[in-house]
This record gives structure tokens, sequence and C-alpha cells, in this order.
């Protein structure tokens, strides 16, 4: 039995316990090397998301550290928004609010430092469609003053690691009702700080959103944001200003469902005439076969802009122009990738299996429905996904065939009015409401306290 075990078990083999060892160190590398590919594949999303949270998406160099996802900014905007009497999720501006925001200005040695002049402008957001919605400001309702102010030492912004003179400026912004006694809850809390040039802003309350007039004035969009209101302000605007102005309805909401129906139903259409086409092409022997299939190949090298006139005047002779319909249609006048990738499956399929079906009775279709199809989920899932995914993401056949309402339009469409109506991506705040004293070929800043408004044109810069 000794010499029968030791047949079987050779001295130079691996105990059971090795080998197992081996397979788990395999398959962890594999996980790793996977979830590293995933990473890797996902990066692009990530950057996107980041760049969804900047208050300038465009910017460049790319930042991955900002405002927006630091927890000290967090922290400070929670207990600003909560001051504020909006709340520290997502802020705002309202009854009983007393905002204590602190600014620190530093100085090379031997420099006066001077208090800046710190005010609430008077600001509309920047789409038109926001614009036009705002009724309630903050500079109607905030009262500025200086709380006091700490000497102290900072280290020199320069990089020279010298030490130079700094002074902490306290400044309480009050809530005070209007002219009419009205107390609204104001969403944003806009604030400029005026300075010499050579006096530079050092950190404060909450990270400046930029600086304008060549470093000379340091603008907040909004003082009093709350955690939520600092992370997800540009969704927050999204939300807000996709808004149809004559009925007053949120579009946002609409469009994903349209978008969705759109993508659906291009679904189901593809799936059925790709399915019945690819299955003709592999199974079926009829005269012109081969000519249909190189058609199919061929429609592949021509784009869609091609047959965009002639379709479109086909999608407006059946009055289907502005309905989801006509999205829906026109994309299957050209769907070869979805049949050429069915029936090169379909011919991979034995044969044998269909023929037992129809030798016990089955017809084409049965054998199709009851044998091929349930055998083919790999295949079909292919399809429906890029099917999908072109529906979800087609830009081009939704801009030119759903006009109006604005309430029709997909998601893309909706987003690029949205880009064209804040002056082509701009921040949050675009020019002031123009008035008699601001001629239209010049560019207007505006700046307000609870009790007066400045208007201060000056020329553009060629």
């Amino acid at each position: 039995m000794a010499d029968l075990a030791a047949a079987y078990d050779p001295p130079g083999r691996l105990p059971l316990s090795a080998l197992r060892r081996r397979q788990a160190a395999s398959l962890a590398w594999t996980w790793l090397a996977l979830l590293l590919l995933g990473t890797l594949a996902l990066g692009t999303f990530l950057v996107a998301l980041l760049a969804s949270l900047k208050d300038d998406p465009l910017e460049t160099p790319f930042r991955f550290v900002f405002p927006q996802v630091s927890p000290a900014a967090w922290a400070a905007a929670a207990d600003l928004g909560a001051q504020a009497g909006g709340g520290p999720l997502w802020g705002g501006f309202g009854p009983g609010g007393e905002v204590l925001f602190q600014t620190t200005y530093a100085a090379p040695p031997g420099t006066r430092i001077v208090a800046p002049t710190v005010d609430v402008p008077r600001r509309v957001p920047g789409s038109a469609v926001a614009a036009a919605l705002t009724m309630e400001f903050a500079s109607d309702h905030a009262v500025v003053s200086e709380a006091g102010r700490e000497s102290l030492t900072v280290r020199a912004p320069d990089g020279s690691g010298a030490d130079w003179p700094a002074t902490r400026f306290t400044w309480r912004i009050a809530y005070a009702p209007d002219a009419g006694g009205a107390t609204p809850l104001v969403e944003r809390l806009p604030l400029t700080a005026e300075a010499p040039r050579d006096q530079v802003l050092v950190p404060s309350s909450l990270p400046v959103t930029r600086m304008e007039r060549r470093g000379r004035v340091a603008s907040w969009d909004n003082a009093a944001p709350g955690a939520l209101g600092l992370m997800l302000n540009n969704y927050r605007r999204l939300v807000n200003e996709t808004v149809d102005i004559a009925t007053g309805e949120r579009l946002f909401g609409r469009w994903l469902l349209n978008s969705a129906a759109v993508a659906l139903g291009r679904v189901a259409l593809i799936m059925a005439f790709a399915t019945l086409a690819g299955y003709a092409l592999a199974r079926l022997r009829f005269r012109g076969r081969e000519v249909v299939f190189a058609l199919v190949i061929l429609s592949l090298t021509i784009p869609a802009q091609v047959t965009f006139i002639s379709n479109y005047l086909v999608m407006r002779d059946l009055t289907l122009l502005n309905t989801p319909w006509a999205v829906i249609l026109v994309y299957h006048v050209s769907f070869p990738t979805a049949v050429l990738l069915t029936k090169q499956f379909f011919e991979g399929f034995p044969r044998e299996i269909e023929e037992a079906a129809i030798v016990d009775g089955a017809s084409r279709l049965r054998v199709l429905w009851s044998v091929v199809l349930p055998n083919s989920r790999p295949a079909l899932m292919a399809n429906a996904i890029l099917a999908f995914q072109a529906a979800w993401n087609d830009f081009f056949w939704p801009f030119v065939l759903i006009t109006s309402p604005p309430s029709s339009r997909t998601v893309q469409v909706g987003l690029m009015g949205l880009r064209v109506q804040s002056g082509q991506g701009e921040g949050d705040w675009g020019s002031c409401w123009r008035g008699p004293s601001c001629p239209s070929s010049r560019s207007c800043s505006c700046s307000s306290s609870s009790s007066a408004t400045s208007w201060t044109a000056r020329r553009r810069r060629p």
C-alpha cells in the first residue's frame, strides 16, 4: 500500500494545502489586475464628475483639490449656512440670519493694512431663465458692518519664507426686512471685498470663488452656501434653472423621461427588426440574400447626415415632427450593426437543434422564439446595450426633429440650451441688469448695499 501511495503521490509534488494557497494567490492577483483595469477605465468618468462640481468646470490646468471636495470647506459652509438662517445643508439668507464672515489680508513689512470695502452686490444668476425667475436679492436685506479686527503674523504668500504682518477682519452681515416689511429666504448671499493692490487675501472663512479687477476684488458667489449647497451647487442650478418660462414647469425631470422613452423605444424596435433580419440572413435561403447582406454592410459607410434631408422630409410628411416617434423611427433606417451582430451569432448556433425542432413540427417562427432566442441572450444583451447607449447619447436627431415645446426635448438637447443661455459656459453670475446708465456697449458690474445700489460702467478691453 505504501508503494502504491508513493506511485500516486511522487516526492516532488506540492501538498494540497500549498496548491490551494497558489490558487488563492492567483485569483487575488487576477482580481487586483481587473480592479486596476476598471479603475483606469473609469478615470475619465471620475474627472468628469469632479469637473461637474467646480465653479469653473473648464479650468486649466485641472485641479483635483478644490473647495467642493474639501471637508474643511464643507464644515465652514455648513456653519455659515446655519448662521445665515438657511440651514447647514443647503444654506441661504433668511430672517434672523447674522453671518460673521472673516477676511484676512497680509502685506509686506512697512505697508499699512487698511480695511477692505465689503459689500453684498446685486447680482442675477448667469442663465437667462434664472435671471427672469430671480425676484429676491440678498442685497435688499443685507446690512454689512465691521465686527472687529485682529493683528497677526502669517507666512509670506510669495514663498520667500518671511513673516508678513496681517489683519483679520470680521464682518457682520445681518438680515433686515425690505422697505415693505417682507422677509423672504434668499437662496444666495454674494459677497465682494475690495482692497488695495498691495494687500494679499489669505485664507478666509470660505475659499474665494474668484479674484476680479486684477486681484483687487475678492468675490464669493455665495457666502452662506451650506455643505450640500457648496458641493452640489451646479446640480441645484441645473434643476432650478431648467424652467419653462411660459408655464413655470420644471423641465429637467421631463427631459430625462423623454430620453428614457426614446432610448427604450429604439431598443425595442431594433431588437425586433435586427433579430428577424439577422435570422433570415443566417438561416433562410432565398434569391438575392447575398445582395441584401452586401447592402447591409454598405450602409455602414453612409453617415446619417447624408440622408438627413430625405429623412426629415419623410417625418414631416408623416406629421411626426416634435414627437418622440420621429426620433425613434428615424434611427431604424440604419441599424446594420445590430443586424450584422445577430446574423453572425445565429450562424454559429448549431443547426441540429433547429432541425430537431422542425422534425417535431415547429415552424420557423416557433423555432426562433422557443429555441434560438433563449440561447441567444449574450447577443441580444450586447445589442440592447449598444442600442440604448447610442439612443441615450444621440444629439443630432433630437436636435433636428424636436424643436418645440421645450418640455418635449431630450436631456442632451435641453442641457445644450442651458449652456447657451449661460453665455457659453460662464460662471454662476452673469452680467448685471442693464439700467439706463449702463449702455449695452459696455460691460457693467454692480454693487449695492441694503440702502443704495451703485452702477459702475467700465469699457471692455479689446
